[in-house]
């Protein structure tokens, strides 16, 4: 053998054990962010302050039951959704949008809202994560009535020629089986079921697992990056 042929052999191994390392790494990779865990990021306040603009999550996706693709089939949930729990999921209107809120209303609960208290089957219901920075907000009158025509059909109430929902007053709706009620933390800025309805459990996607990077993004831009970086929050578990 020819130390030019020696030397294309050489190369030749060393390209397919490379080429092998590249493979299986991307496999590993694909099976990773496809069945247990995805990254996302925050990119709204609506759920301030338990999440805020800035936050990158690792997103549990085994817990409720990842997707498989193609075949749109599910693998066996660990648990179902929970009140109270934090959901990613596919947003209801917008095609390939994801979005995070927290599960307010489980099938077969009554919910309603009054003056920005909300209410779960009659009883108050204490929210400690719950934020109200601006608690006399009101809708416009679409918004009101986008609101009135998908409640409708759900109302707990006989009176519906009346009824005009709000922002802080609405139902009491009776969440359908199959389906949750989600709602931002920050209620008077969040787009949430009060304007879209229920969220269906099929899109559902995952947890929020733990912060894995933060920085303040109303200023990073002007501050060094290690005064923008929210320090305190990197491996923190969202609640």
């Amino acid at each position: 053998m020819t130390a030019r042929e020696h030397h294309t052999r050489s190369f030749v191994a060393w390209l397919w054990e490379w080429t092998k390392s590249i493979v299986v790494a991307l496999v590993v990779w694909f099976f990773l962010r496809t069945f247990l865990i995805e990254a996302f990021r925050i990119p709204s306040g609506s759920m301030e302050n338990t999440l805020l603009i800035g936050d990158f999550l690792f997103v549990n996706k085994a817990l409720y039951g990842a997707e498989v693709p193609i075949i749109q089939a599910r693998l066996p949930a660990v648990r179902e959704p929970v009140r109270n729990d934090i959901l990613v999921f596919d947003s209801v209107e917008e095609e390939g949008l994801k979005v995070v809120k927290r599960l307010i209303g489980m099938p077969g609960d009554t919910l309603a809202m009054e003056q920005g208290v909300l209410y779960l089957n009659g009883n108050r219901v204490d929210e400690p994560y719950a934020v109200h920075t601006d608690p006399n907000r009101s809708e416009d009158p679409i918004q009101r009535a986008k609101m009135r025509h998908w409640q409708l059909s759900h109302l707990a109430r006989h009176d519906t020629a009346t009824y005009q929902p709000d922002l802080q007053d609405w139902g009491p709706i009776v969440v359908p089986q199959d389906s949750f009620f989600m709602m931002g933390d920050n209620r008077d800025s969040s787009y949430d079921g009060r304007y879209w309805g229920f969220l269906p459990r099929q899109n559902v996607r995952g947890r929020p697992l733990v912060v894995y990077f933060s920085y303040d993004a109303t200023s990073w831009r002007s501050l060094p990056f290690f005064t923008a970086v929210r320090w305190d929050r990197i491996f923190s578990a969202p609640d």
